[in-house]
């Protein structure tokens, strides 16, 4: 009989005080009636770095294949995961204007990472109202106000 895949939901977000600056990342992980906030701070960095390592550190939480869903209010990271890559790994993680890929070592990483799942990535618009996406980012200004 084949085992049926635990279905996790990934909610993350990104916020950078300043880009370049202090910035703080925030993921919520949710499977069944489980859930886990998980988050961090970096003094110097940007927006788009604290957006992918959201993604990273949630993916670093599963420990076995599963179906999940992200969702992510960046376009960045989504149209990143399942527009863009795969024309950047053809052409030698080049972009359309043949300069090296920004924040290749995370993309490497986060392809590697999700290549171990089933993986839906849906992109939500930031601050409308969508709970978890607002929880993350509360979260992810908090790790930039304690630590600055």
């Amino acid at each position: 009989m084949k085992k049926m895949l635990k279905k996790v939901q990934i909610f993350s977000d990104g916020s950078c005080k300043g880009n370049p600056g202090p910035g703080g990342w925030a993921a919520i992980l949710k499977y069944k009636e489980h859930k886990k906030v998980i988050s961090g701070y970096f003094p110097e960095t940007t927006n788009n770095i604290m957006e992918l390592t959201a993604v990273i550190k949630a993916f670093k939480q599963i420990k076995e294949k599963c179906e999940i869903d992200i969702f992510s209010d960046s376009r960045y990271v989504v149209k990143g995961m399942t527009e863009w890559i795969e024309n950047w790994k053809k052409k030698d993680w080049k972009n359309t204007q043949k300069k090296p890929v920004k924040n290749q070592k995370l993309w490497i990483q986060l392809d590697e990472l999700s290549n171990r799942h089933i993986v839906n990535w849906n992109w939500v618009k930031g601050h409308n109202g969508h709970p978890e996406n607002e929880e993350c980012d509360t979260v992810a200004k908090e790790e930039i106000e304690k630590n600055c």
